[in-house]
């Protein structure tokens, strides 16, 4: 139980960041405006924005 935990804890935010890239890629790839462009702005731009704020911290 705890070595699940401490898996979850450690890689959970990036395989979600992670997901979000790919759901932002492949909704970018195949939308041809409307819902799959404001889909794929939010997907691809949330992870920027973390990075963003965790680089943002460090200095």
């Amino acid at each position: 139980m705890k070595q699940r935990h401490a898996f979850r804890r450690m890689w959970g935010w990036p395989i979600v960041l992670g997901v979000l890239t790919a759901v932002g890629l492949v909704s970018a790839l195949f939308s041809d405006g409307g819902l799959g462009d404001v889909l794929a702005w939010f997907a691809l731009g949330i992870p920027v924005v973390v990075c963003a704020w965790y680089g943002w911290r460090r200095n």
